[in-house]
Parts: C-alpha cells; sequence; structure tokens
C-alpha cells in the first residue's frame, strides 16, 4: 500500500501504555512525563489479586491518565468474583474501559472459558462499562486456528454493538509488519471499524525482548531480526521499534481507519515514556 501522510502522523498519536498491578512506583516515576489522558493498560497475571489490580488502576487515575483494566476470563473463579472486580472498580476507580481476554490458564477456573463469555454476560454493561478492548492476533495464535480467531473476533465485535458498547482491538505485539498490514487489510474487508491498537515492543534489552517473544509464541526468525535492526548474537544491546514504528507507517492509508500503537514496557515504563517524547521531538524537527 502507498504511504499516506495523514496515517503516518496519525499511527504515533495517543500511544498507549501497559503495565502490571507491580509496577505502581514505576507508574509514579514515569507519569510526569506521560500525556495526560493516555490510556494505560493494567495487567491481570496469576501473581496478583484484586486489590493489587484495583490499587494499580486508582493509580492510573489518579495519574490524570485513563485506566484501561484487564480481566482474564479463565482465572475468574465465579460470577461473583467477576461482579467484585466489576464493582471495585466502579467504586473506588470511576474507570469505563475494560480489557477482555482468555488469560493464560489452558482450563477455566470458573464459568468463563473465554472473553466471549465476559462480555456475553452482559456484567460489564450492567456496571457501567462502556468501552471494552477485544484481543487481536495479526500472526495468529499458537493454539487457536486462524478460522476460529475470525469467527470468535466477529463473535465479540458483534457482540459488543448489540449492547451498544464501543471498543478496541488490542493487539499482541510483534517485530514483522508484513502480517500486521495484512490482518489490518482483513479486518476492515470483514467491516470491522472499530479502532486498532498494535502492539509494539517498547526499548528492551533484546535478550529480554526474544525471552517475551518466546513466552508469547511471537515469531522472532533471524531475518525478522535483522531487518528491525537487533542482532541475535548480541543479546546485550538495546532495541527500539522505531524501525518497526516506520514501516508500520509506510502501509497504512485511509482504508486502514483508526490505526494506533500499544507499547507493551518491557524495558520499564519510564524507559519508554521518554523514548515516546524523544520521538514525537525528532518528528517535530524533521
Amino acid at each position: 500500500m502507498a504511504m499516506n501522510n495523514d496515517a503516518a502522523a496519525s499511527v504515533m498519536a495517543d500511544p498507549s501504555l501497559e503495565m502490571t498491578g507491580k509496577d505502581v512506583d514505576a507508574l509514579l516515576a514515569a507519569a510526569p512525563k506521560i500525556t495526560p489522558g493516555t490510556r494505560v493498560n493494567v495487567t491481570f497475571l496469576g501473581n496478583e489479586n484484586l486489590d493489587m489490580r484495583v490499587a494499580a488502576a486508582k493509580a492510573v487515575h489518579d495519574a490524570g491518565l485513563i485506566p484501561v483494566s484487564h480481566v482474564a476470563a479463565r482465572r475468574m473463579s465465579s460470577e461473583e468474583e467477576f461482579v467484585e472486580f466489576l464493582v471495585a472498580l466502579r467504586g473506588q476507580v470511576g474507570t469505563t474501559h475494560l480489557f477482555t481476554v482468555g488469560g493464560d490458564p489452558s482450563e477455566p477456573m470458573g464459568p468463563y472459558a473465554s472473553a466471549l463469555d465476559l462480555i456475553r454476560s452482559g456484567l460489564p454493561a450492567e456496571h457501567g462499562f462502556t468501552d471494552i478492548s477485544i484481543a487481536g492476533y495479526p500472526e495468529g495464535h499458537p493454539d487457536i486456528a486462524d478460522t476460529e480467531l475470525w469467527d470468535v473476533l466477529e463473535a465479540k465485535v458483534a457482540a459488543l454493538q448489540q449492547q451498544g458498547l464501543s471498543g478496541t482491538i488490542l493487539t499482541q505485539f510483534g517485530f514483522d509488519v508484513d502480517p500486521i498490514h495484512d490482518w489490518i487489510r482483513e479486518v476492515r474487508a470483514r467491516g470491522i471499524n472499530l479502532p486498532i491498537r498494535i502492539g509494539v515492543p517498547g526499548p528492551a534489552g533484546i535478550k529480554r525482548l526474544m525471552t517475551y517473544a518466546k513466552r508469547f509464541g511471537v515469531s522472532t526468525s533471524a531475518g525478522i531480526a535483522r531487518k528491525y535492526g537487533f542482532s541475535m548474537t548480541n543479546l546485550l544491546g538495546t532495541a527500539g521499534p522505531e524501525r518497526l514504528i516506520r514501516d508500520l507507517q509506510k502501509g497504512l492509508n485511509p482504508e486502514s481507519g483508526d490505526v494506533k500503537l500499544h507499547f507493551y514496557t518491557f524495558g520499564g515504563m519510564e524507559t519508554t515514556a521518554d523514548w515516546i517524547a524523544e520521538y514525537d521531538a525528532r518528528q517535530l524537527g524533521s
């Protein structure tokens, strides 16, 4: 696809970030460098509890940012636990944003086997959540067939529309723009017009990036690694996503719709915030 200047300019507008429940101190250190109103996703990991997740979301809110709390379907032991989480987020934080995901456990710990189950329960809407993020997988999923991924994505979009909810598609991070561009085209060809946030790794040590890529089943062939400026043999270096972002921009056009970035802060929130600010400054100076 030919490059479109408007699309290129917009992809780095309003990037979102990600943190864990244990990253409150890191958030507070980074917050002065983050644009007010930025969306910050708060994870739902097995080594976190409700109080930790809610406290992290409140810290995001109190810093003038927008918390987007994750909820992992297969980690929910009961409907009561799900409702308790939703009530705590609304009562203590006031957020109306949620990111529903299946979660790591292979077997459900309770009544919800998928993010679609969480949405179809109607509980997020009932408790005042109005914007629900859903997952996208440009490089596929190691345990789910592509046809099923598309069917489920369309079903989630339909469920949001039926309940009058807005939404965003948030993707797993990757290193190769070719499957990302193909995936965006397919999303739009299926009539799905939700905003898309493409996951990119924030600046981090190469060894750490490779570790996360292996953990999440992300493609990291030597050819892709060379393409984006980091060496599989020099694991002591640091890599940032500038070339990846530039190549992503080149492939976007008006038909791509609303496409922005979501930074996975593997190298730390403050490091990522600094990198974004420096990137923006370079673009203004170019």
